[in-house]
């Protein structure tokens, strides 16, 4: 059988959002907001090579693989299993969580708000907040081995949370640097209208349309959990599985509110689809 998204019939933004409102993601709970790939790996160059496999993230690895050193120390950590762990895993952090969400858009209300509540009432130390395409990327796929998150939809459509239209006073980064609109690539000029112009482009390449079931199996598929995940250096604290816990057989209140805790704060696994 062959299906409309395998004859291109519907493009992968489309398909990506059947696939989240599949699995219980949706944009009313920023715990379980929809989740979309890193698909460039190129935040350099003056003009963007979409026909150049070497452009894109690998789409059948995890941020947490995207680097052959990055991936030997989580399979080092997953082996050893840290005394202060309650459970073996790759990744103790979330590629989706409210804090994450709230960050990316947190130029725009009402995720100011929401992001602000979340830090306890202010913004974040200015280094840390997300002001630059490229450090992100850098920082989740290379050099945080806290940090393996992914993205949103409104990177593919949304020009609007890139700007900093409402005068947010953001802070000063230790380099000087005032915090305002996000950095753009080179190859979007500055201009948010054609970042987002080119990313939706990148997102519907024939490079991104013929490894994105990849990634699919990841997040939604056979290789979110097990065996295959464990292969796959795809594993995730055990607390972040909120369908494969019970919760109403866990009798202790402190280990329930621990675990609702730990998904609030750190993220959720999308239903198996």
């Amino acid at each position: 059988v062959s299906f409309p998204w395998q004859k291109r019939e519907i493009s992968n933004f489309d398909y990506l959002m059947y696939l989240n409102t599949l699995a219980g993601r949706s944009y009313n709970d920023y715990m379980q907001y929809p989740v979309f790939p890193w698909v460039l790996a190129d935040y350099h160059s003056e003009t963007l090579n979409l026909t150049n496999p070497h452009t894109f993230r690998d789409l059948s690895k995890p941020m947490g693989a995207q680097t052959v050193e990055r991936k030997r120390k989580f399979i080092q950590r997953y082996n050893e299993v840290e005394k202060n762990l309650s459970a073996q895993c790759h990744y103790c952090t979330h590629y989706s969580s409210a804090i994450i969400v709230a960050s990316y858009l947190v130029r725009m209300e009402p995720f100011t708000q929401t992001f602000c509540s979340l830090q306890g009432g202010s913004f974040d130390v200015a280094d840390r907040m997300f002001h630059s395409v490229k450090s992100t990327w850098e920082s989740a796929s290379r050099d945080n081995m806290s940090d393996v998150r992914e993205l949103i939809p409104e990177f593919f459509y949304l020009p609007e949370f890139l700007t900093n239209v409402n005068h947010f006073e953001l802070g000063c980064m230790q380099d000087g640097t005032v915090l305002g609109d996000v950095q753009l690539p080179p190859w979007a000029d500055g201009d948010p209208h054609k970042f987002i112009l080119l990313h939706r482009q990148a997102l519907e390449s024939d490079y991104v349309s013929a490894h994105l079931h990849r990634w699919i199996d990841l997040i939604f598929g056979h290789k979110q959990h097990g065996s295959a995940a464990v292969e796959a250096v795809n594993t995730y604290h055990p607390y972040f599985y909120g369908d494969k816990m019970d919760l109403n057989n866990i009798k202790d209140p402190l280990i329930k509110s621990t675990i609702l805790g730990f998904v609030s704060n750190f993220g959720q696994i999308p239903k198996q689809v």
